[in-house]
This record gives structure tokens, C-alpha cells and sequence, in this order.
């Protein structure tokens, strides 16, 4: 049992203030007392009971926790300097366990007493457990609070098997994180469709199809008879039907029920809740009570946005100028990666009601809004949930929808346009035409005109708004709509944080590389379901981003998608003004012979190319080739053993040497043979962007080395490393690395810088702005802080060489020159070549 922590105020004078006593340090509980201070900081004392040993945190967010997006201290909501700069005296790990209505005091498991003059109560909701045989055995959960969390992970670390028993909201939360960390999962419902109370039919198929895609096993229909056990812990779930599931872990997840037990012994009235009024004031004028344990107008609410209208009720009434609390309509979002699904309202039509529905099954997209008496009183929205704010808008309201009733399951922006239909010029219109009361976070119960007075306050940027009024700082789908307001509140004064990919997506270039890994995503679609893209099949931008992320994340596992990549890279050639191509072979290190310039000649002539022309990286790059030449042109030049320069690609494109100590009288080293063996070890690598290198034989840098990506300038001890320059419009010169004795040791860091680039920088993103961002001392540090981490990306380099070689154009090549047939003969093929090149038609 965990010993209770007190975290007394500081704060001076209390003793002339009321006694604010608050059972339950929950989300409800402290948003109460949020607005009351909110409202006025210097009325109340307050003294808060959790039966929790922490500080209060956002309990809706455990999903993320469990599946591993987040960790407890991005969940928190009040630190322990909320409580302290507030002088709220916080006592928790130590439960109320009676309430002395006539004595005005609570009393604690630990035997502490408290007085007050005025009690709320915010105990919340308690699981519901099957009382089924073996339902106590060890190893059976529920989910309700961070102690669960931490069991299922324990659980996890073992792998095997889970069953959560229960596919509502929170089983299939429970169950999507215990998947994520590796477990077998088999959700039992009892019903025949998931989440019934949110889901119609179709819906509930959908989700129910999706899941089972994913590797869990969904069983509806399936009533629990038993929970199995041998040695004093779970192995199993018999149903009554006769099957049976194995189990190392049993979440039960089926239900909650308000907590009462305190406000029932204390004699208060409770019904299925603690019964209170509009103003959440209990059967005792001195007791109020907020959150799932209430029973308002009859209804209970398991849900978290009608505690954010309770929470307001109760403070204008504490601080006396009450409102009332009428009840609300609520809305629900699953919190599943790459699973959209929105449900608000009543969706069980019935009698005057006529539902409108749009099916898109190529997309995964289901829509169904139900009208009646020409208002809009339900909605189900699954693989696109973009227009669900507007629907719970017009919803809550009880607006007169039968002037937009044609364009009306369209959404928001056809609607706009009246029955004709029409989209919006503008993204952000649909979201300016909301009102200022519409719900913008439905996680912490923030309205579109919160948000905007927060921006017009002075949050200008995303972080701010997030930590300011904590629109968008939970589950994140509403970011998307925070964004769209700072647009039209602040127009180009907007302060941009970390830029997104791409307008798909909310997340950054290092969000996606990092989701990427921990997620095993492996697929362009299955990342962008995985990460809520918000096309359905991303757009230029993202699309050859995504496809360079999977090749350097995953090397050898992920097959090469043409169609994403530029045109350039599709064509292995340079598109120019005229619509035709520039063809670069590769020269290694500038050096050429006979066989390789005759074959260029005779492609010249063959094709009528116009133009030859010497390049900055000493090649020879041939012009006006026609697109329907290209495959026979590469064939040719292939023949004589030329492979792709990659002129065109995001890619190595050249090492430039100077003659170096073979010829020149100022030579310090042989730059070109240096030259030739690091273009033949990094030709094509694929990168965020080009890369250019360059060896000088000696500091007079004939070859341009201090302003190339990796430049290394020979000097009579050994051999400068540079990098992070370039030419161009904006020139940069090179930062020095390091400096290094040998050739090998040069390969070496030269390899391991690269991959450290592959690895950390946004794509289309040179090394000189990556250098920029980041800083110099930050990749020294990641490259030679640890005596082994050059060697380790080295060796991951060279793997994902393997992949990115072109084996075929090498073995042309093998004729002439023995090393670099060595050296291609240890790499597997990776198809750009000729043969399997994706022409554009």
C-alpha cells in the first residue's frame, strides 16, 4: 500500500478564506477548481483527497500511455506547481472513507480529519467486474488508472497472450496497446456489433474488419462463462458456447458504474448517481458533486465533455452567480492510430427519422447523418472525420438543416455551397463558419472561441495555444483546427513551431521517422492510416518523403516505390526546358578511358544528342535525348560498362578530384585513387537530398572540397574531413569535422557521417541546413562522443549499400576494373536498373 504524500499550501491567510474540500483528484475534481479560481483565486482554501499516489493527469490519455505514444509525464495535467502556486494543499494516496455531514469534516483511510464549509465530491466511476467464476484471480485488470497501465505492461514484457473482455470504448484502447507491444489479443463483445452504443451496424463492421486486419481477433456475440486458472493466475477465457481463448493477462473492460459508496453512506441522495441539481449541488446544500458519479435529470454521462459543462455550472454557482447545467450532448472519437471514427447523437432512427448515408469502399469511408423534423439529431462518421465538429455543432444546436439537406453528408464545405454543392476555395472557411461555442478539443472541453481569445491574448503559435488553454495538448486530432484558427486569427503572424511534412499531416519530418521505427511501419498506405494522413493518397510533397524514410528505415525489407519518387528519378534522367532529357553515366572520381568515351560518342550520334558538355563534377553530360530513347540509351551505355551518375537523383552525385600526388608537383596524397574509392563505396546511396564530395590532393583545393556536403582535404599528416558546404545561389562553406592518418580511416567517417545524415534530416533538406539546425558540436557529438559509434554507423551504411547498389550495371562494369567487380560482387540488386525501370508513359 503506497503511504499517502501531502503537498501543503504555502499560502498565507487561509484562515479568513472558506474551506474548499475536494474528494477525488481526478479530471473533474481539479477542473472544478480550475474555474473556480478562474473565477475568483482568493474565495477558497482548498484542500484536494486523492486516492491516487500522484499528481493529477489526464486519464483519457492511458490509451496512448499503454500503446507506447506517450509516457505519464506527457499526460499530466497539474504538476505539483499547479497545486503549490495556487496554495492548494493536495493529500494524496489517501482516500476519503467518511463524510461528518453534521460536523462539516471528512476523514481519511489514515485517520486524518478535515474540515469544511463547502465538500465536492469527483470519486468518479468504478469498473464493473462480470462476477464470473475466476473473475479475482491474479491477472485479471481492469482499465481505469495508471496502476492497470503499469500491469498490462508488466504483462506484456512476457508476450503471449491477452483477452479483453469487452469491445467498447476502452477494450479496444486496451486491446490496440497491448497489441503494440507484442501480444496475441482477442477482444470478446457480448454484443454483435463493437461499440453498439456509439456504432450502427455498418460502422461497427468496418471497425470490426479493420481490427481484424491488424492481427487482433474479435470475437462478437461472445458471453464470458468463465475465467480459466491454474496456480493461482489466469490462462484462459471459456466461453459459453464452449470455446476457449488463451490468456496470460484478462482485461476487464465491459462497463463502469458511478462511484456512490461514500455519498450513499454518508446519506445523500443516490439513485444509479449521486443526485444533484442544475447547479451540481447534491441532496446537502453544503455538498456539491461533479463528474461520472452524478446522476443529473436522471442521466449519468461516462464520457469526459460533459464534465467540462459541469465543472463550469459548478463554479458560477460556488462563487455565487449560478447558470445552471442543462445536460449534454455528447460525442466520442476512438483513440486507435490510423482508426478515424466519430459518433455523436442518436443514430437508432425509428420513426420520423431518415437517414442519409455515403459509402466509399475504395477509401474505407463510411457517412451516415440522421435527420429529423429537419434537424440533424445523429451522425456515424468512419475513415473520415474531418466535418465531425461541424456535425456536432449543427447537432448541439438543433439547427435548421433542410436548406443544406442535399449537400448535407458532403460536410461542411459543400454545404456552404448550398444544394449545388461547391467546395470551399479556402480550407480554413469551414472552421471560421463555426460558432464560438462549437467543441474544438472534446479532450479538455475547449470551444472555438476559447481558442481564439487564447491566439488573440497572444498565443501565436501551436505549443502556446496547447499550453495556455490545452486545446490540442491530448489525443492531438482536433491540431488540425487549432491551426486553421491561428491562420485566421493571426494571418501571417503566426509563429510556426517544427513545420509539418506536408499539409497531410500534423506530424513533423522527425514525428515520421521516429512513428516510422516504433510503429514497424513498412508501407506508404500503412503509414498514412497509421498516422491520420488527411488524403487519402498523400500529395508530391509527402509521397517521396515517405518513400525515402522506408528505404532508409527499413533497407532490404522495403520495396522501392517508382511512382513516388520525382520525375527525374523515375526517368534515371534530367528533364529539361524543351521536355527532353540529359543523360549523366558515372565517372569515377573523373576518370575515364577509351571504352567509356567511344561509348558515349556513339550514344551521341546514335540519338542526334545536340549537346555534350563537361559537368562541375567532371562528367560529361549529354543533352536532348528523347524520353522514349532513355531505356535504349542507358542499354548502350551500360554495355560499355557506364552505370547512372545519378545527376538526377536525391542521391550521391559525384566525388570531384584533382590529380593529386600522382601528378601534380604540389600533391600531398593520391586524391584521385581516394576519389575512386569513396564514389565506389557511397554510389547509389540514396539521401534526403544530393550529396557531392570532393578529395583535394593538397590545401590549394583544386577540387572545391570546403564546399561540398563531405569534402577532404589531403595535407602531409593525413587528411582533413569537411562538412556541410555548398555552392549555389547560397554559398556555405564547410565546418571541419575532424582529421584522420589514413585513407581507410577517412572511408570510415566519411561512411558513418553520411548514414548519420540518412538517419536525421528532413528530406530535401541539404547537409548545410541540417547542419544549421542541429549544429556542428551536435553531430560531432553523435558521431564521437562513444569510441564505437562511427563503426556503427559504418556498418549500417554498408547494410543498406547492399540494397541500394545496382548489381546488374557492376557486373557490365566488372570488365574494367577488377576492385570495383570485388567490391559490386558482395551487394544484392536494387532495381533502378535498366531492366526493371518504371518508365512514365
Amino acid at each position: 500500500m503506497n503511504a499517502p504524500v501531502s503537498f501543503p499550501s504555502s499560502g498565507s491567510g487561509q484562515a479568513q478564506l472558506e474551506r474548499l474540500v475536494v474528494i477525488g483528484n481526478g479530471m473533474a475534481g481539479c477542473r472544478a477548481v480550475e474555474e473556480v479560481l478562474a473565477r475568483d483565486p482568493a474565495r477558497y482554501a482548498v484542500t484536494i483527497f486523492g486516492a491516487e499516489p500522484r499528481v493529477n493527469y489526464n486519464r483519457i490519455m492511458l490509451s496512448p500511455v499503454l500503446a507506447g505514444e506517450k509516457t505519464f509525464e506527457d499526460i499530466v495535467i497539474n504538476g505539483p506547481e499547479w497545486y503549490e502556486d495556487n496554495g492548494i494543499t493536495l493529500v494524496s494516496g489517501d482516500p476519503v472513507v467518511a463524510i461528518d455531514r453534521a460536523g462539516q469534516t471528512v476523514v481519511t483511510r489514515s485517520g486524518r480529519t478535515e474540515a469544511y464549509d463547502r465538500l465536492l465530491i469527483a470519486t468518479g466511476s468504478d469498473p464493473f467486474i462480470i462476477p464470473v467464476p475466476g473473475h479475482d484471480l491474479p491477472g485479471v485488470v481492469t482499465f481505469r488508472d495508471l496502476d492497470d497501465v503499469d500491469r498490462m505492461l508488466a504483462a506484456a514484457e512476457n508476450g503471449g497472450s491477452a483477452v479483453v473482455i469487452g469491445g467498447g470504448l476502452l477494450g479496444l484502447e486496451a486491446a490496440h496497446g497491448l497489441a503494440l507491444r507484442g501480444m496475441q489479443v482477442t477482444v470478446v463483445h457480448l454484443m454483435p456489433t463493437l461499440m453498439e452504443r456509439q456504432l450502427d451496424e455498418a460502422a461497427g463492421y468496418l471497425l470490426k474488419s479493420e481490427l481484424e486486419r491488424r492481427g487482433q481477433t474479435i470475437v462478437t456475440g461472445g458471453d464470458t462463462a468463465e475465467i480459466l486458472g491454474t496456480d493461482g493466475h489466469v490462462t484462459g477465457v471459456k466461453l459459453k458456447d464452449g470455446r476457449e481463448f488463451p490468456a496470460d493477462i484478462v482485461v476487464m473492460a465491459v462497463g463502469i458504474r458511478p462511484a456512490t459508496t461514500l455519498a450513499r453512506a454518508a446519506g445523500l441522495e443516490v439513485e444509479r448517481g449521486i443526485v444533484v441539481d442544475d447547479h451540481m449541488v447534491t441532496s446537502d446544500p453544503a455538498i456539491m458533486a461533479v463528474g461520472e458519479c452524478v446522476q443529473h435529470r436522471g442521466t449519468c454521462y461516462g464520457l469526459v465533455a460533459p464534465l467540462w459543462d459541469m465543472c463550469r455550472s459548478l463554479a458560477d454557482h460556488a462563487v455565487g452567480s449560478p447558470s445552471g447545467y442543462a445536460g449534454s450532448v455528447t460525442s466520442t472519437k476512438l483513440k486507435v492510430s490510423g482508426i478515424d471514427l466519430f459518433s455523436a447523437g442518436d443514430f437508432s432512427g425509428g420513426d420520423g427519422a431518415e437517414d442519409i448515408v455515403m459509402r466509399d469502399a475504395a477509401r474505407g469511408i463510411y457517412k451516415r447523418v440522421i435527420v429529423k423534423d429537419d434537424r440533424l439529431v445523429g451522425a456515424v462518421l468512419y475513415g473520415d472525420t474531418a466535418d465531425g465538429a461541424w456535425y456536432f455543432d449543427l447537432l448541439k444546436k438543433g439547427e435548421d438543416v433542410s436548406s443544406i439537406r442535399e449537400a448535407l453528408i458532403f460536410g461542411q464545405a459543400f454545404a456552404a455551397g448550398g444544394a449545388g454543392g461547391g467546395a470551399l476555395a479556402n480550407p480554413n472557411a469551414a472552421v471560421a463558419a463555426l460558432s464560438d461555442d462549437a467543441e474544438i478539443c472534446g479532450c479538455n472541453g475547449v470551444s472555438k472561441g476559447k481558442v481564439v481569445a487564447t491566439i488573440q491574448q497572444g498565443a501565436c503559435s501551436l505549443d502556446a495555444v496547447r499550453s495556455q488553454c490545452k486545446a490540442s495538448a491530448s489525443c492531438g486530432s482536433c491540431t488540425g483546427l487549432v491551426e486553421s484558427l491561428l491562420a485566421l486569427t493571426l494571418g501571417d503572424e503566426v509563429q510556426s513551431g517544427p513545420k509539418s511534412l506536408c499539409k497531410c499531416t500534423s506530424f513533423t519530418h522527425d514525428d515520421v521517422r521516429r512513428l516510422i521505427l516504433e510503429k514497424d511501419l513498412k508501407a506508404i498506405p500503412q503509414v498514412m492510416q497509421e498516422l491520420h494522413w488527411t488524403t487519402p493518397h498523400g500529395c508530391a510533397s509527402c509521397r517521396p518523403a515517405l518513400n525515402y524514410y522506408l528505404l532508409c528505415a527499413w533497407p532490404g525489407e522495403y520495396e522501392d516505390e517508382q511512382h513516388s519518387r520525382f520525375v527525374n528519378e523515375r526517368m534515371h534522367a534530367n528533364i529539361q526546358k524543351d521536355g527532353t532529357y540529359s543523360v549523366v553515366p558515372r565517372m569515377w572520381g573523373g576518370l575515364t578511358n577509351p571504352t567509356e568515351l567511344r561509348a558515349i560518342a556513339d550514344v551521341v550520334e546514335k540519338y542526334n544528342a545536340p549537346m555534350v558538355k563537361v559537368t562541375g563534377g567532371q562528367r560529361l553530360d549529354i543533352f536532348g535525348i528523347k524520353k522514349e530513347d532513355l531505356p535504349a540509351v542507358w542499354a548502350d551505355l551500360n554495355a560499355a560498362g557506364m552505370v547512372s551518375g545519378h545527376a538526377y537523383g536525391k542521391s550521391l552525385r559525384t566525388v570531384k578530384t584533382c590529380v593529386g600526388s600522382e601528378w601534380c608537383r604540389f600533391g600531398t596524397q593520391d586524391s584521385t585513387g581516394l576519389g575512386v574509392k569513396i564514389e565506389r563505396m557511397t554510389w547509389g546511396s540514396w539521401m534526403p537530398h544530393k550529396f557531392k564530395i570532393a578529395v583535394s590532393g593538397c590545401p590549394r583545393n583544386c577540387a572545391e572540397a570546403t564546399i561540398k556536403d563531405f569534402g577532404v582535404v589531403c595535407v602531409d599528416s593525413g587528411y582533413e574531413l569537411h562538412v556541410g558546404g555548398n555552392g549555389g545561389i547560397k554559398v556555405r562553406a564547410t565546418d571541419l569535422l575532424c582529421k584522420v592518418e589514413t585513407e581507410d580511416e577517412a572511408m570510415e567517417v566519411c561512411s558513418a557521417f553520411i548514414q548519420l545524415y540518412r538517419e536525421q534530416a528532413h528530406y530535401l533538406e541539404r547537409t548545410a541546413p541540417w547542419i544549421e539546425r542541429v549544429g556542428l558540436e551536435s553531430v560531432k557529438s553523435a558521431l564521437f562522443d562513444q569510441p564505437e559509434t562511427v563503426a556503427t554507423l559504418a556498418a549500417r551504411f554498408r547494410h543498406s549499400q547492399q540494397f541500394m547498389q545496382s548489381d546488374p550495371w557492376a557486373e557490365r562494369a566488372a570488365g574494367r576494373d577488377a576492385e570495383l567487380h570485388q567490391h559490386m560482387a558482395e551487394v544484392r540488386p536494387f532495381p533502378t536498373n535498366v531492366q526493371q525501370m518504371e518508365f512514365a508513359k
